[in-house]
């Protein structure tokens, strides 16, 4: 499959294509809530080595450390986190995204608050997690609320799962969301300077149903924005593409899930 090209810039939009989301990454945060059920449905999980990873780097077991996971939304990551030992609590600011959290997680705790002002105790935390929720905080503030709330050598830890575009049917996608709206689609992922990461990468898929995969598309921020006409025209497109790609209705979504660990 032949990607297409992003729009020159400075070039008219094309016709039957989105403008880019321009609205304050707070408010493109707020999005979730109103589709927390599609987020938790569809969005993907994370992978053992990534664990393994922060074990790794953090230089202690997730098993018995004391752990907030931040940005928690629907609990994907916290639940992980859960099942390898940590003692994890979670922080969500959002109505919905808390609410599903809940639903799905009861016996996990939640606190409402964000990596800006965090509601924790000082010197209270092994490990502070930011799993796909970095990119919404102000590191000016969220960089002392983490070295305020971690214990001497406690470690934050940021990840996220990108598409990998090492695969032609990938990179042909991302082209096209890129095309659709004019480039403006991820939020930055600035890694506070003052702080010495390490970074680890693990490669990893999953074989979901086609509809599921467009349903992950719907559910990321640009399109919750965009409104259900144009994801919807975004979607059938997408759509027409990959069934004759992948002719039993199974795609193999593969990722690069990214880390990054400072020792605070």
């Amino acid at each position: 499959m032949t990607p297409t090209p992003p729009p020159e810039p400075g070039a008219a939009p094309e016709p039957g294509t989105a403008p880019a989301p321009g609205l304050h990454p707070a408010e493109r945060a707020r999005s979730f809530d109103r589709a927390a059920r599609l987020y938790a449905a569809h969005r993907p999980g994370y992978p053992d080595g990534l664990f393994d990873a922060v074990e790794e780097l953090a230089g202690r077991p997730l098993r018995g450390a004391c752990v907030a996971d931040v940005g928690a939304g629907t609990g994907i990551s916290t639940a992980l986190l859960h099942a390898r030992g940590a003692r994890v609590l979670a922080v969500e600011p959002g109505d919905g995204m808390a609410a599903e959290f809940r639903r799905a997680n009861p016996h996990i705790p939640l606190v409402r608050g964000d990596g800006n002002r965090l509601p924790l105790a000082a010197s209270a935390f092994d490990l502070l997690t930011y799993a796909q929720a970095w990119h919404w905080t102000d590191p000016a503030r969220a960089v002392p609320e983490a070295r305020r709330v971690l214990r001497p050598g406690g470690a934050l830890a940021l990840w996220w799962n990108d598409p990998d575009t090492t695969v032609d049917w990938i990179a042909g996608q991302e082209a096209r969301v890129r095309a659709f709206f004019h480039g403006g689609v991820t939020p930055a992922r600035l890694l506070p300077a003052e702080l010495a990461f390490t970074t680890r990468t693990v490669r990893w898929s999953r074989r979901i149903p086609l509809e599921a995969h467009l349903a992950n598309h719907a559910s990321h921020s640009a399109f919750l924005v965009l409104g259900p006409d144009g994801t919807r025209e975004f979607l059938d497109a997408e759509r027409a593409l990959l069934r004759p790609l992948f002719p039993d209705g199974t795609v193999e979504e593969r990722y690069v899930t990214t880390l990054n660990l400072a020792r605070v």
